[in-house]
């Protein structure tokens, strides 16, 4: 490694995080790369001059922080960089999130056809029970790597021609815009930390019960319809999620909520 491993031991700066700082400045500014090794510990101990506690306890943080992945019997490695999503700030789809940032997802499409709604999609785009939607099953690609499993759902009535759109490599947004003038306003979404079932494992490429982020999503056009329900699940250690916060001053208008439950 190709780096200063000097600790300034007069500083009140805790060893572990002078440590930890070090090798995020290495790691950030392209001094190592994905998957490469790092020396273990015992060598770092000796790089840095340090004990083995204060290494241990500087890879678990680096760890938390999800720049490295430490695999038992193997070492410790740096971490693939974790894609970084639009929350709450932007209304933007996967597809176009992914685009703005220079990597366009591509899809492969599991299920595309008409099923009545049930209770929860209903109530969710406020339709009667057993109204005919649009269920679309997708699993989205980033340069070539499986990274959300998402289910959509839309009101068959509003854009019956979707059912034979190919979502490939499109965007469910444009289209909607482009061939149905239907364009979105607001939405809702809720974020959970969930588990990966055997079959969501497989298709996501991740061990089951490997963490997941699933969002939940409502979304409505200018007129408060609701126009599509989806339920998408992101790998934990790939996906990374951005919120920017806007003080509301004396208006009694929220700009976020967040619920312990």
């Amino acid at each position: 490694m190709n780096l200063n491993t000097t600790i300034d031991r007069t500083s009140y700066i805790p060893y572990y995080i002078q440590v930890v700082d070090i090798l995020k400045d290495y790691i950030d500014h392209g001094g190592g790369q994905p998957g490469e090794q790092l020396p273990g510990e015992p060598e770092l101990c000796r790089l840095f001059a340090v004990s083995r506690t204060v290494i241990r306890q500087a890879l678990k943080e680096l760890e938390y922080d999800g720049l490295i992945v430490r695999e038992k019997g193997k070492g410790t490695f740096i971490a693939e960089p974790k894609i970084r999503e639009s929350l709450f700030q932007e209304l933007t789809g996967f597809y176009q999130d992914m685009a703005a940032k220079g990597h366009p997802p591509v899809s492969k499409v599991l299920k595309q056809k008409v099923v009545p709604a049930g209770a929860k999609v209903a109530a969710y785009l406020s339709l009667e029970p057993e109204t005919p939607v649009i269920q679309i099953d997708r699993l989205r690609f980033v340069q070539g790597e499986p990274i959300v499993l998402v289910t959509t759902y839309l009101p068959y009535a509003l854009c019956p021609e979707l059912l034979a759109a190919d979502l490939t490599q499109q965007s469910l947004y444009a289209f909607l815009e482009q061939e149905y003038d239907l364009l979105i306003a607001r939405g809702q979404r809720i974020l959970e930390a969930v588990l990966a079932n055997e079959y969501e494992a497989e298709l996501l490429q991740v061990k089951p019960g490997a963490a997941l982020i699933m969002l939940d999503s409502v979304s409505y056009l200018e007129d408060g319809t609701p126009i599509e329900y989806f339920h998408a699940l992101h790998r934990g250690d790939r996906s990374r999620f951005e919120v920017e916060l806007i003080h509301v001053r004396d208006r009694g208008v929220p700009t976020g909520r967040v619920t312990m439950r």
